[in-house]
């Protein structure tokens, strides 16, 4: 039976969830609520009557389906980078004793405390050097650069936990560090990988900064960017932004319904202390 005192949290729990949703339920309600009754004085909580107009503007935009579909290559391609990047660098510092290995992780602490705004003008310099910009994979390569010190944070802690017993016992068995590290212990650490591959989706999909300076050309810009089209000078078209920003939120969303239990678990697993 529940403790009566759980109620009061529960009740508290509830009203902050509702403060967090209570943006996303007005994007959804503007976007069902008639153009000419967006701004009103006496907005309604239910919109009536109920409209559909502005996800028929948003979807005849014909740069939606190319924005999307630059989003979702851009989201794939930082999962990948990232993942291909931070477990073997995890797992170097977690597994390998070396000097400096607290300096770097000191780094990739530090390395997420500037705003991306600050990073996008070196990034710039350096991707026109290379001939980067204005490509997916120059707009990968940027995002990873968020990801990156996140995924090693994370799955640090998580590799710390796994017993060295079992890579001994592998190596004994004739398998090489490359075969440890992919059939042994990725699989034990997988809670953890999957939640870095969901919230490095996240960040990919849902970063402007980046897309806006790195990606001038309409062809390969994310639909963050597209978003921003709707601002004009002498106006904002609400109801249009709100339908195109509550289907952008539909893969988001479904992403994380996906990666929900992975990252509460891989996300606790990395706070759990290594008691060995």
């Amino acid at each position: 039976m529940r403790s009566p005192r759980g109620w009061p949290l529960t009740a508290f729990a509830a009203l902050v969830t509702g403060a967090f949703l209570l943006p996303v339920y007005w994007m959804v309600n503007t976007s069902l609520t008639d153009a000419d009754r967006t701004l009103v004085e006496d907005a309604r909580w239910i919109p009536a009557p109920v409209t559909t107009e502005n996800y028929t503007t948003a979807l005849a935009d014909d740069a939606l389906p190319r924005a999307l579909l630059n989003s979702l290559v851009i989201s794939c391609g930082v999962v990948a980078l990232t993942l291909l990047l931070g477990v073997p660098l995890a797992y170097a510092l977690a597994r390998i004793r070396m000097r400096g290995s607290g300096t770097m992780v000191l780094a990739l602490l530090v390395a997420q405390l500037p705003p991306s705004i600050v990073l996008a003008a070196p990034l710039f310099i350096l991707e026109r050097r290379a001939n980067l910009d204005d490509t997916h994979l120059g707009l990968i390569a940027a995002d990873t650069t968020l990801t990156l010190p996140f995924a090693v944070i994370v799955l640090r802690p998580v590799l710390r936990t796994i017993p060295r017993e079992l890579e001994e016992a592998a190596l004994v068995d004739g398998c090489g560090p490359v075969g440890v590290l992919l059939r042994v212990i990725l699989p034990v650490m997988l809670p953890g990988v999957a939640a870095v591959a969901g919230l490095s989706f996240l960040i990919g999909w849902g970063e402007f900064v980046f897309g806006l300076t790195l990606g001038a050309d309409p062809g390969v810009q994310p639909v963050t960017v597209l978003l921003n089209a709707f601002v004009g000078q002498h106006g904002t078209a609400w109801g249009a932004l709100m339908a195109t920003a509550t289907l952008v939120c539909v893969p988001v969303v479904c992403v994380f319904a996906l990666f929900q239990r992975f990252a509460v678990t891989g996300l606790y697993t990395a706070r759990t202390p290594d008691r060995r």
